[in-house]
């Protein structure tokens, strides 16, 4: 079975999925939505673990660098329990997501990216980092 790995900012949320033999990961999309409209954000996240068959999710924790959870760990939560009543049999995992924007940063710039391109598609990649990071340890 796929897993989508995400990470949510305040106007963006990046999704990358595995395989069904859950050792391959892409990037799948980097979905933009108005600033704090978390709303069209959980509802197009719905949409793609319906059409995707997905029923195992990882997002990123912004976790503060002192390992304490702040105000953007506390939106992460309150927005997957949003979508748990959306999809209350979707499993959720909560992934430290510390330096995975320098990882991604840097894997784009290795690809010779350019700078618009690498920031229309940092947060996609990021997911991808987050869901990587989540498979290996698991």
């Amino acid at each position: 079975m796929k897993i989508i790995g995400l990470d949510l900012g305040t106007t963006t949320l990046g999704f990358a999925i595995t395989d069904e033999s859950r050792i391959i990961v892409r990037g799948y999309e980097n979905f933009r939505f108005e600033k704090g409209n978390f709303k069209k954000a959980r509802e197009h996240l719905v949409d793609i673990l319906n059409k995707e068959g997905v029923n195992e999710v990882v997002i990123g924790l912004p976790i503060n660098l002192d390992g304490t959870e702040g105000d953007r760990a506390s939106s992460t939560r309150r927005f997957m329990n949003d979508v748990l009543k959306l999809k209350p049999d979707l499993i959720v995992h909560y992934e430290d997501e510390r330096m995975t924007t320098v990882v991604a940063s840097k894997r784009l710039h290795e690809m010779n990216l350019n700078t618009k391109k690498q920031k229309e598609i940092i947060d996609e990649m990021s997911a991808v980092v987050i869901l990587e990071d989540y498979l290996r340890k698991n």
